[in-house]
């Protein structure tokens, strides 16, 4: 809600500015935004005859949902503008934004834990995930290891890697105890 001149209150939405023009939200559509693979497997696109090239997407929703609110940025990390859906776009360009948010959002579930030992503020893992045996280090505090719902779980290691639990029910009781102690 703003103010007029006459210190009347103003709501955007009824008069006829909303929310994405108070916030300068350019959202992109088929119509507007073409998108392109370099030789280098970097992402290009074309906005209304302004290409931008080596963007990238930032998902709004990256735990839950990678689908909707997309923002297109620079390498810069300026916003180009913003996706609302992927379904909005056709399968062709749905694949191709779908890799790029999946290489950028990598994160390997972890689907078994084999040892979690704590000493002097590190916890190391040995752990299986869809992606074979892996061994890493996580530093204590700092939220390195968060709840993203109140059954999955995200661990972040001491070079960024990103690890999932997707269900922590489905632990075992021995596996719990060895990651409880570092949550």
């Amino acid at each position: 809600m703003t103010r007029n001149d006459t210190g009347a209150v103003l709501n955007r939405e009824k008069s006829g500015t909303g929310l994405a023009d108070a916030a300068q939200i350019r959202y992109l559509s088929p119509a507007d935004a073409a998108f392109t693979r370099t030789e280098g497997h970097m992402l290009n696109v074309n906005i209304g005859g302004k290409m931008y090239s080596g963007v990238y997407i930032h998902c709004s929703f990256p735990h839950t949902n990678k689908r909707i609110y997309l923002s297109v940025r620079t390498a810069e990390n300026e916003e180009i503008g913003m996706i609302r859906s992927l379904d909005e776009f056709p399968d062709e360009t749905q694949k191709l934004l779908e890799e790029q948010i999946q290489l950028r959002y990598f994160a390997p579930e972890i689907t078994k834990v084999l040892s979690v030992k704590e000493e002097f503020g590190y916890s190391y893992w040995e752990t299986e995930t869809t992606s074979g045996l892996c061994r890493f280090t996580v530093r204590g505090g700092g939220g390195n290891i968060k709840l993203m719902t109140p059954n999955r779980l995200l661990v972040v290691d001491v070079d960024g890697n990103r690890f999932i639990v997707p269900e922590l029910d489905r632990l075992s009781d021995k596996e719990y105890r060895m990651i409880e102690v570092c949550m």
